[in-house]
């Protein structure tokens, strides 16, 4: 039996005395690839917080705005992703003066997302979908245990999508990632879990389930994204 990565016990959350989240059970084992599905409002965002405060310490994030800097290099919002783990001297020295060594990293999980051309470039010059994948490679050369991500791949194709989770999953051991598009949780994700007004409603393997068993917690205009 896997140890869990993640365990949450009757969890609930709240903004302005509004409650968000209740009565949340959920245990992830090491390993598993977990989607968080479920309307607009249903809470993913906010189930992903309480996870990421739970382990900080061993979660990459892809948080749902890509969170750039935009007046740094694509190289600096990607080498963000290790600062605490380096000496402030040679942080300070790699924002004047990158070192080769750091560069060379750095443009190599760009190629993972196709973005190795894009290594000098300011980080706020790219399309919506660059950026993005540009929070993606931030977390790849994280490197830490349990990926968290919202919706990381929302601005771009299904394709490109899949590639890009896939590239996660080979990264980290465990995935935790709120995804909008059916086809891709189904594709990648080994479990599924979907909230409907704070609530879990559904969590099974994603062997066990289909696109029209998960369309059904969705609006019409969602179940055609």
């Amino acid at each position: 039996m896997r140890q869990p990565a993640i365990r949450l016990a009757n969890a609930s959350a709240a903004y302005d005395g509004r409650p968000v989240l209740r009565g949340i059970d959920l245990t992830v084992a090491a390993g598993e690839r977990v989607a968080l599905m479920g309307r607009s409002g249903a809470g993913k965002s906010t189930l992903i917080g309480l996870i990421h405060g739970q382990v900080p310490e061993r979660v990459a994030l892809v948080p749902q705005a890509a969170a750039l800097v935009r007046t740094l290099s694509v190289f600096h919002n990607v080498y963000m992703g290790r600062l605490d783990r380096n000496r402030t001297a040679h942080n300070l020295r790699n924002l004047v003066w990158p070192a080769r060594a750091d560069l060379d990293a750095v443009g190599a999980v760009l190629a993972r997302v196709g973005l190795a051309d894009r290594l000098r470039e300011r980080a706020g010059a790219l399309s919506g979908g660059q950026q993005q994948r540009v929070s993606v490679a931030r977390a790849l050369y994280n490197g830490r245990p349990i990926l968290l991500a919202d919706e990381p791949v929302s601005a771009l194709d299904r394709v490109q999508g899949g590639l890009v989770l896939a590239e996660l999953a080979c990264t980290h051991e465990t995935l935790v990632m709120a995804l909008h598009d059916v086809s891709l949780a189904l594709a990648h994700a080994t479990r599924i879990v979907v909230l409907t007004a704070g609530r879990i409603v559904l969590d099974a393997p994603s062997a066990d389930l289909d696109a029209a068993a998960l369309r059904r917690y969705y609006t019409d205009e969602e179940a055609l994204a």
